[in-house]
């Protein structure tokens, strides 16, 4: 999730701050927009009804690459700790090695979440590479083997904001995604109950470019772990619309895309020379053109609810009424608990890592009627989704 997000924890916290304090909504999201109430928003908050993903609870709580907020991401104690606290659905992302494996972590860059700079027999694999029209230089997975990677131990990606977990670096190794699926259907099992992932494909265009296609090597796993099915546990998503697509004539399993901010493009529009923007595809028939193949978007909690200048929540867009009338589902993202990723109108005090007032925050977002979210502290979420379902 977060698409473009950047990988220095110095930078992240201040775009978490204030990063989207200028965003400007576009007329056609935010003319006449009124709140979105979830008594008209046409879906029904509280217990899921019916099969598939229309069972789970609503709001539905996403655990943000597992319990983030607590542990080193997307790595197995990461995704228990969200499953302990009650997440109800755990996210993944997906990038390739060099051998083909599909592994988890959000960016192929693993510079800032394993201790790959530790090791000398790796020195000479740094490298500078473009990634969806951005440099990086780091250490990159397509250039690892899968025996090779699985020498490395995972990291805390931000420990400006969470020294705490910090404590747990080196615990864990980098899990491929079958390791995932076994390790949830182990998990369901023990539990007594389904366990639901959100899985994205992370720069899909970039890695077929290059020969190693996500969506093929994703469906193959998918049917093999019988989660290829219209009432699978399972959502499939990506932040650019041509990889949710191929998705579709692949499996059955439900679909997501995700969208970024209003005037940005996605990576496979840009390089197919689509000129829609993110602001045409949540206009009412850029919705309609989503549901022709997918069954939800993960819009940026900004399409939802803009910030004026200040970083304060200003007033909903119209953009939940607008997909729930095209049968869309909205899970958008990301909840935190730090100041540094709230609005400027729910932070307190002046210390960026510092807890804000995060039930508050999410108050607002529940109350324009959103079918979930992505949370990074999904004990929060939970909390305050219960909170909200008993108002």
């Amino acid at each position: 999730m977060t698409q473009g997000a950047p990988r220095t924890p110095a930078r992240r916290t201040v775009l978490g701050a204030a990063g989207a304090a200028a965003f400007g909504a576009p007329a056609v999201l935010a003319a006449g927009a009124g709140p979105a109430r979830a008594a008209d928003s046409g879906r029904p908050h509280g217990q899921g009804h019916g099969r598939g993903y229309r069972s789970l609870p609503v709001p539905t709580v996403i655990a943000h690459r597992g319990a983030s907020g607590y542990r080193p991401e997307h790595t197995l104690g990461s995704y228990r700790h969200a499953l302990d606290l009650g997440a109800h659905v755990i996210e993944q992302d997906l990038v390739p090695t060099r051998d083909g494996h599909l592994v988890c972590r959000h960016e192929n860059d693993i510079t800032g979440t394993t201790d790959v700079a530790d090791h000398p027999e790796f020195a000479s694999r740094k490298t500078t590479k473009s990634v969806d029209g951005v440099s990086y230089t780091g250490w990159f997975t397509e250039d690892f083997t899968l025996a090779e990677l699985k020498t490395l131990r995972a990291k805390e990606r931000i420990p400006g904001t969470r020294q705490e977990n910090t404590l747990y670096d080196g615990r864990w190794t980098i899990p491929t995604f079958e390791e995932v699926l076994r390790w949830a259907d182990e998990e369901g099992r023990r539990r007594g109950r389904e366990i639901w992932l959100h899985v994205e494909t992370k720069h899909p265009t970039y890695f077929r470019s290059i020969g190693l296609a996500l969506e093929e090597r994703l469906a193959k796993l998918l049917r093999r772990h019988g989660r290829h099915r219209a009432d699978s546990a399972v959502f499939l998503q990506s932040f650019e619309p041509g990889s949710v697509r191929r998705l579709s004539k692949l499996v059955d399993s439900p679909l997501v895309v995700l969208l970024s901010g209003a005037n940005t493009r996605p990576w496979d529009f840009v390089e197919s020379g689509d000129p829609r923007t993110v602001a045409d595809l949540v206009t009412p028939a850029g919705l309609r053109w989503i549901a022709s193949y997918a069954q939800g978007i993960g819009p940026t909690l900004d399409l939802v609810i803009p910030k004026d200048a200040t970083g304060r929540l200003t007033t909903p867009t119209t953009l939940v009424r607008d997909a729930h009338a095209e049968g869309l589902i909205l899970h958008p993202y990301t909840q935190r608990n730090e100041n540094a990723f709230l609005p400027a109108d729910y932070r307190v005090g002046t210390d960026p890592a510092a807890y804000g007032d995060a039930f508050g925050a999410l108050k607002r977002y529940f109350g324009t009627g959103i079918d979930g979210i992505f949370s990074d502290h999904a004990d929060t979420a939970l909390l305050a989704a219960e909170d909200f379902r008993a108002r």
